[in-house]
Protein backbone atom coordinates (compact mmCIF):
# COMPACT_ATOMS: atom_id res chain seq x y z
CA UNK A 1 0.00 0.00 0.00
CA UNK A 2 2.98 2.50 0.54
CA UNK A 3 4.12 1.57 -2.55
CA UNK A 4 1.19 1.96 -4.66
CA UNK A 5 0.75 5.58 -2.39
CA UNK A 6 4.02 6.60 -3.26
CA UNK A 7 3.31 5.87 -7.43
CA UNK A 8 0.44 7.34 -7.69
CA UNK A 9 1.81 10.37 -5.74
CA UNK A 10 4.63 10.60 -7.86
CA UNK A 11 2.40 10.22 -11.09
CA UNK A 12 0.01 12.72 -9.85
CA UNK A 13 3.46 15.47 -9.62
CA UNK A 14 4.16 14.89 -12.75
CA UNK A 15 1.01 16.56 -14.06
CA UNK A 16 1.34 19.07 -11.78
CA UNK A 17 4.78 19.94 -13.35
CA UNK A 18 3.46 20.31 -16.61
CA UNK A 19 0.98 22.69 -15.61
CA UNK A 20 3.70 24.81 -14.32
CA UNK A 21 5.61 24.22 -17.44
CA UNK A 22 2.29 25.36 -19.51
CA UNK A 23 0.85 27.77 -17.06
CA UNK A 24 -0.87 29.18 -20.30
CA UNK A 25 -2.68 26.23 -21.15
CA UNK A 26 -3.68 25.59 -17.78
CA UNK A 27 -5.13 29.28 -17.33
CA UNK A 28 -7.18 28.84 -20.64
CA UNK A 29 -8.84 26.04 -19.11
CA UNK A 30 -9.53 27.68 -15.59
CA UNK A 31 -11.10 30.58 -17.16
CA UNK A 32 -13.17 29.12 -20.31
CA UNK A 33 -16.10 28.51 -18.21
CA UNK A 34 -15.91 32.01 -17.25
CA UNK A 35 -16.37 32.84 -20.23
CA UNK A 36 -19.58 31.04 -20.87
CA UNK A 37 -20.72 32.47 -17.58
CA UNK A 38 -20.24 36.02 -18.03
CA UNK A 39 -22.11 35.11 -21.81
CA UNK A 40 -25.46 34.19 -20.77
CA UNK A 41 -25.68 35.99 -17.48
CA UNK A 42 -25.33 39.44 -19.06
CA UNK A 43 -26.10 38.47 -23.06
CA UNK A 44 -28.30 36.21 -22.83
CA UNK A 45 -29.79 36.98 -18.99
CA UNK A 46 -32.15 40.00 -19.90
CA UNK A 47 -34.21 37.42 -22.13
CA UNK A 48 -34.52 34.46 -19.91
CA UNK A 49 -37.15 33.99 -17.47
CA UNK A 50 -37.32 31.54 -14.02
CA UNK A 51 -40.04 29.35 -13.61
CA UNK A 52 -42.00 30.58 -10.45
CA UNK A 53 -39.84 33.63 -10.54
CA UNK A 54 -36.20 34.48 -9.31
CA UNK A 55 -32.99 35.94 -10.39
CA UNK A 56 -31.26 34.22 -13.44
CA UNK A 57 -27.85 34.71 -11.95
CA UNK A 58 -28.65 32.87 -9.54
CA UNK A 59 -30.66 30.10 -11.32
CA UNK A 60 -27.64 29.90 -13.69
CA UNK A 61 -24.41 29.25 -11.13
CA UNK A 62 -25.85 26.14 -10.05
CA UNK A 63 -25.61 24.78 -13.62
CA UNK A 64 -22.63 26.09 -14.62
CA UNK A 65 -20.84 24.58 -11.70
CA UNK A 66 -22.19 21.33 -13.13
CA UNK A 67 -21.11 22.41 -17.05
CA UNK A 68 -17.22 22.78 -15.55
CA UNK A 69 -17.39 19.76 -14.01
CA UNK A 70 -18.60 18.01 -16.97
CA UNK A 71 -16.08 19.89 -19.37
CA UNK A 72 -13.60 18.43 -17.19
CA UNK A 73 -14.35 15.42 -19.05
CA UNK A 74 -11.87 16.31 -22.48
CA UNK A 75 -9.00 17.68 -20.54
CA UNK A 76 -9.06 13.96 -19.12
CA UNK A 77 -9.87 12.53 -22.47
CA UNK A 78 -6.70 14.95 -24.19
CA UNK A 79 -4.56 14.00 -21.32
CA UNK A 80 -4.47 10.15 -21.21
CA UNK A 81 -4.76 9.99 -25.34
CA UNK A 82 -1.55 11.76 -25.56
CA UNK A 83 0.09 9.67 -23.21
CA UNK A 84 -1.20 6.24 -25.56
CA UNK A 85 -0.37 7.97 -28.64
CA UNK A 86 3.34 8.78 -27.46
CA UNK A 87 4.37 5.82 -25.75
CA UNK A 88 4.33 7.04 -22.41
CA UNK A 89 1.59 4.81 -20.93
CA UNK A 90 4.22 1.44 -22.56
CA UNK A 91 6.98 2.66 -20.49
CA UNK A 92 4.46 3.07 -17.54
CA UNK A 93 3.11 -0.38 -18.21
CA UNK A 94 6.89 -1.83 -17.99
CA UNK A 95 8.12 -0.45 -15.40
CA UNK A 96 7.59 -2.42 -11.53
CA UNK A 97 4.42 0.42 -10.15
CA UNK A 98 0.59 -0.93 -10.18
CA UNK A 99 -1.28 -0.47 -12.80
CA UNK A 100 -3.75 1.13 -10.85
CA UNK A 101 -1.09 3.77 -9.25
CA UNK A 102 -0.95 5.22 -13.00
CA UNK A 103 -4.52 6.02 -13.37
CA UNK A 104 -4.98 6.80 -9.68
CA UNK A 105 -2.44 9.46 -10.13
CA UNK A 106 -4.44 10.86 -13.13
CA UNK A 107 -7.31 11.14 -11.30
CA UNK A 108 -6.00 13.06 -8.23
CA UNK A 109 -4.56 15.54 -10.79
CA UNK A 110 -7.59 15.94 -12.74
CA UNK A 111 -9.54 16.32 -9.27
CA UNK A 112 -7.35 18.99 -7.67
CA UNK A 113 -7.49 20.25 -11.58
CA UNK A 114 -11.58 20.55 -11.48
CA UNK A 115 -11.23 21.67 -7.53
CA UNK A 116 -9.23 25.14 -8.50
CA UNK A 117 -11.53 25.42 -11.49
CA UNK A 118 -14.97 25.12 -9.12
CA UNK A 119 -13.31 27.52 -7.03
CA UNK A 120 -12.36 30.15 -9.96
CA UNK A 121 -16.33 30.01 -10.95
CA UNK A 122 -17.81 30.52 -7.57
CA UNK A 123 -15.75 33.44 -7.27
CA UNK A 124 -16.74 34.54 -10.25
CA UNK A 125 -20.26 33.97 -9.23
CA UNK A 126 -19.95 36.04 -6.61
CA UNK A 127 -19.28 38.75 -8.66
CA UNK A 128 -21.73 38.91 -10.72
CA UNK A 129 -24.05 38.52 -7.63
CA UNK A 130 -24.90 34.59 -6.91
CA UNK A 131 -25.17 33.79 -3.03
CA UNK A 132 -25.77 30.59 -1.26
CA UNK A 133 -28.49 30.90 1.05
CA UNK A 134 -28.88 27.84 3.14
CA UNK A 135 -25.82 28.06 5.38
CA UNK A 136 -22.51 26.94 5.01
CA UNK A 137 -23.38 22.86 5.77
CA UNK A 138 -25.51 22.84 3.04
CA UNK A 139 -23.21 24.33 0.74
CA UNK A 140 -20.61 22.44 1.88
CA UNK A 141 -22.68 19.24 0.58
CA UNK A 142 -23.41 20.98 -2.30
CA UNK A 143 -19.94 21.21 -3.32
CA UNK A 144 -19.02 17.77 -2.82
CA UNK A 145 -21.76 16.70 -5.09
CA UNK A 146 -20.36 18.56 -7.72
CA UNK A 147 -16.69 17.25 -6.98
CA UNK A 148 -18.55 13.51 -7.10
CA UNK A 149 -19.87 14.42 -10.45
CA UNK A 150 -16.64 15.08 -11.77
CA UNK A 151 -15.24 12.34 -10.37
CA UNK A 152 -17.27 9.78 -12.27
CA UNK A 153 -17.24 11.27 -15.69
CA UNK A 154 -13.23 11.60 -14.52
CA UNK A 155 -13.38 7.90 -14.99
CA UNK A 156 -15.82 7.69 -17.57
CA UNK A 157 -13.19 9.76 -19.61
CA UNK A 158 -10.25 7.70 -18.70
CA UNK A 159 -12.04 4.81 -20.17
CA UNK A 160 -12.95 6.19 -23.26
CA UNK A 161 -9.66 7.57 -23.32
CA UNK A 162 -7.92 4.11 -23.28
CA UNK A 163 -10.39 2.60 -25.54
CA UNK A 164 -9.92 5.54 -28.54
CA UNK A 165 -6.46 5.88 -27.71
CA UNK A 166 -5.79 9.23 -30.41
CA UNK A 167 -5.99 12.60 -29.37
CA UNK A 168 -7.35 13.36 -32.55
CA UNK A 169 -10.68 11.71 -31.57
CA UNK A 170 -11.03 14.70 -28.80
CA UNK A 171 -13.66 16.16 -31.41
CA UNK A 172 -16.04 13.19 -31.15
CA UNK A 173 -16.01 13.78 -27.22
CA UNK A 174 -16.92 17.37 -27.74
CA UNK A 175 -20.11 15.96 -29.83
CA UNK A 176 -20.70 14.13 -27.24
CA UNK A 177 -20.45 16.55 -24.29
CA UNK A 178 -21.80 19.56 -25.86
CA UNK A 179 -25.33 18.12 -26.64
CA UNK A 180 -24.94 16.11 -23.17
CA UNK A 181 -24.50 19.37 -21.31
CA UNK A 182 -27.21 21.61 -23.14
CA UNK A 183 -29.84 18.66 -23.12
CA UNK A 184 -29.72 19.50 -19.59
CA UNK A 185 -31.54 21.74 -16.92
CA UNK A 186 -28.35 24.16 -16.55
CA UNK A 187 -29.41 27.02 -19.04
CA UNK A 188 -33.22 26.27 -19.10
CA UNK A 189 -35.58 24.60 -16.68
CA UNK A 190 -37.05 21.63 -18.27
CA UNK A 191 -41.03 23.39 -17.99
CA UNK A 192 -39.93 25.31 -20.49
CA UNK A 193 -39.15 22.67 -22.72
CA UNK A 194 -41.51 20.70 -25.24
CA UNK A 195 -43.15 18.06 -22.88
CA UNK A 196 -40.62 15.16 -24.71
CA UNK A 197 -37.72 17.21 -24.40
CA UNK A 198 -38.40 18.38 -20.98
CA UNK A 199 -38.60 14.35 -20.03
CA UNK A 200 -35.10 13.71 -21.41
CA UNK A 201 -33.56 16.86 -19.58
CA UNK A 202 -35.14 15.40 -16.49
CA UNK A 203 -33.83 12.15 -16.78
CA UNK A 204 -29.89 13.58 -17.85
CA UNK A 205 -27.21 12.98 -15.17
CA UNK A 206 -26.58 16.55 -15.10
CA UNK A 207 -29.59 18.06 -14.58
CA UNK A 208 -29.72 15.91 -11.04
CA UNK A 209 -27.16 17.39 -9.98
CA UNK A 210 -27.83 20.42 -11.05
CA UNK A 211 -31.64 20.49 -9.45
CA UNK A 212 -29.70 19.13 -5.85
CA UNK A 213 -27.36 22.16 -6.11
CA UNK A 214 -30.24 24.77 -6.66
CA UNK A 215 -31.60 23.45 -3.72
CA UNK A 216 -28.74 23.22 -1.14
CA UNK A 217 -27.79 26.37 -2.38
CA UNK A 218 -31.37 27.70 -1.64
CA UNK A 219 -30.85 29.06 -5.81
CA UNK A 220 -34.21 29.57 -7.40
CA UNK A 221 -35.85 27.07 -9.96
CA UNK A 222 -36.76 23.37 -9.17
CA UNK A 223 -34.97 21.87 -6.90
CA UNK A 224 -34.56 18.08 -6.69
CA UNK A 225 -33.77 15.51 -4.12
CA UNK A 226 -30.00 14.27 -3.45
CA UNK A 227 -30.29 10.90 -4.59
CA UNK A 228 -30.46 10.87 -7.41
CA UNK A 229 -27.36 13.47 -7.66
CA UNK A 230 -25.75 10.87 -5.74
CA UNK A 231 -27.21 7.63 -7.20
CA UNK A 232 -25.68 8.77 -11.19
CA UNK A 233 -22.32 8.93 -10.16
CA UNK A 234 -22.16 6.25 -8.26
CA UNK A 235 -23.10 4.10 -10.88
CA UNK A 236 -20.96 5.72 -13.37
CA UNK A 237 -18.18 4.69 -11.24
CA UNK A 238 -19.39 1.21 -10.55
CA UNK A 239 -19.45 0.41 -14.20
CA UNK A 240 -16.20 2.69 -15.18
CA UNK A 241 -13.59 2.58 -12.96
CA UNK A 242 -12.89 -1.38 -13.57
CA UNK A 243 -13.58 -0.99 -17.25
CA UNK A 244 -10.78 1.25 -16.95
CA UNK A 245 -8.49 -0.54 -15.07
CA UNK A 246 -9.52 -3.91 -17.16
CA UNK A 247 -8.51 -1.79 -20.47
CA UNK A 248 -5.22 -0.22 -19.38
CA UNK A 249 -4.54 -4.26 -18.60
CA UNK A 250 -4.91 -5.04 -22.08
CA UNK A 251 -3.61 -2.29 -24.06
CA UNK A 252 -0.88 -3.85 -26.71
Amino acid sequence: MTAYVNDSWTLTRRTLLHWRNQPAQLALGLFFPVMILLMFAYLFGGAMSVPGGGDYREFLLPGMFVLTMAFGLESTFQAVTTDVGRGVTDRFRTMPISSAAVLTGRSVADMLYAAAGLAVLIACGLAVGWRWHDGPVDAVLAVGLLLLLRYSLLWFGIWLALVAGKPEMLMAVQILVWPLAFLSSIFAAPETMPDWLGIVAEWNPLSATAAATRELFGNPGQGGALWPAIAWPVLLLTVFVPLAVRRYRRLT
